[in-house]
């Protein structure tokens, strides 16, 4: 797909990021006449290859976006998704607007203090892209005295402030860091490895490259309320089916390619 295809839905949906319904909210694994209950899933959808959508697309595209979908599936309940953005997801989850979240989210201890986590489905790491002309940024030290663009309320964000005599710029999403970067308004940018590979690999971009030191690795969850061990305990069962029947490792390889 053309990363472009992608800016322009986002900015598209930029102008809807509260609302709690989003057009390719549907797909659910099952039909409606089934009288599941619907699981109610949030999700930024900004973070290709992740959550996204094209303009020619009505619902969702993603690992996260098939994973739910097939997790919902084995727990035989519909699948609703909702745009927010990644700042009130959590929010949203305490209001008990939804039921669950996954959106590349980090399992860490502060996040732990808010909401309950899933086994992990997937491990990421936090690397570099630079213009493709930078020579004097190869390692995450060589960033004192640079600016650096992040998405707002990321682990990117949280990590990249401890790196001292950065400047840190926190933009809304993903497509927004990588145009500041091609603009010259910022030196690199910090994102989970897969989301960097894929703006790279996968759109056709040009004039920038990524560096292989990855600065952390983190495992992501699927988060639900503090107060839902039940549903924490079905979501992990359901995890542990996709896994046994070999369907997580069908959705791994078409966004990621064959494990290793």
């Amino acid at each position: 797909m053309k990363f472009k295809k992608i800016l322009a839905a986002v900015a598209a949906m930029s102008f809807a990021v509260a609302a709690l319904a989003g057009c390719g909210g549907g797909s659910g694994s099952s039909s409606s006449s089934s009288g599941a209950k619907t699981l109610k899933v949030a999700s930024s959808i900004d973070f290709a290859p992740f959550e996204f959508q094209e303009e020619s697309q009505k619902d969702y595209q993603g690992f996260d976006m098939d994973l739910i979908r097939a997790v919902g599936k084995e727990m035989g309940r519909e699948v609703e998704i909702q745009n927010i953005s990644f700042d009130g997801l959590i929010p949203a989850l305490q209001a008990k607007n939804v039921d669950v979240i996954i959106s590349g989210m980090t399992i860490n201890d502060e996040r732990k203090q808010s909401v309950l986590f899933s086994d992990p489905y997937y491990q990421s790491g936090l690397t570099m892209v630079v213009r493709d002309n930078e020579e004097s940024i190869k390692k995450f030290q060589d960033l004192k005295g640079k600016k650096v663009a992040v998405q707002i309320g990321t682990t990117s964000a949280a990590e990249v402030k401890k790196i001292e005599g950065v400047e840190v710029k926190e933009l809304n999403t993903p497509a927004d860091c990588f145009m500041e970067l091609k603009a010259g308004g910022v030196d690199a940018v910090v994102n989970d490895r897969p989301v960097n590979d894929y703006y790279i690999q996968k759109s056709g971009a040009t004039g920038v490259k990524a560096l292989e030191e990855k600065l952390t690795a983190e495992d992501y969850g699927i988060a639900m309320g503090k107060d839902n061990a039940e549903l924490q305990k079905q979501v992990n069962e359901a995890l542990k089916k996709l896994h046994e029947n070999g369907e997580y490792d069908k959705i791994f390889a078409k966004w990621f390619g064959e494990k290793k």
